[in-house]
């Protein structure tokens, strides 16, 4: 069974409407905030929550999928770092990240975290193993891949912080 993981499997959870109701008591889009108050949070999605007007409550599975991750590592994925290029044909638009993970084990993928009439932002993501690996941390290129005719700005944002590649 996967270990769940707070940006792939906790966070989605929690919709927009559950942010916005939850607001004055826990960011539950914010990894920090739901690991402090992850008790509380359980507690009140055991007693019925979110409310009938509010969307309803979540499932059984759900509930069990972050008591999970409440009582297990409350793995996190890490933002990673990269070169990066960008390039543009007549049948695609290619986002190409190229580096070394960290450690043996690790996984890594570009993700479209946000995008807008006028630009596209990636996130350049490393889930580590849920056990240390023993090895050479391997070299990776990751790539995304979009229409030509897309001409939005194009942004990476990775442990180094945000930079715009076209």
């Amino acid at each position: 069974m996967r270990t769940p993981v707070f940006e792939l499997h906790i966070q989605p959870m929690f919709r927009a409407t559950d942010r916005d109701h939850m607001a004055f008591a826990v960011d539950v889009w914010d990894y920090d905030a739901v690991v402090a108050q992850a008790d509380d949070i359980l507690a009140r999605l055991e007693s019925d929550m979110p409310p009938v007007a509010g969307g309803g409550p979540w499932p059984d599975e759900w509930i069990e999928l972050f008591r999970r991750w409440k009582n297990g590592a409350r793995k996190r994925l890490e933002l990673g770092t990269a070169q990066y290029a960008f390039n543009r044909t007549a049948t695609a638009v290619t986002v190409t990240a190229t580096g070394t993970f960290p450690a043996a084990g690790y996984e890594g993928w570009l993700q479209l975290a946000d995008e807008s009439d006028t630009a596209k932002t990636y996130v350049l993501y490393f889930e580590p193993p849920d056990t240390p690996a023993t090895g050479t941390p391997e070299a990776f290129t990751v790539k995304e891949r979009y229409r030509p005719a897309d001409t939005r700005s194009v942004f990476v944002r990775d442990v180094t912080g945000v930079r715009q590649l076209h």
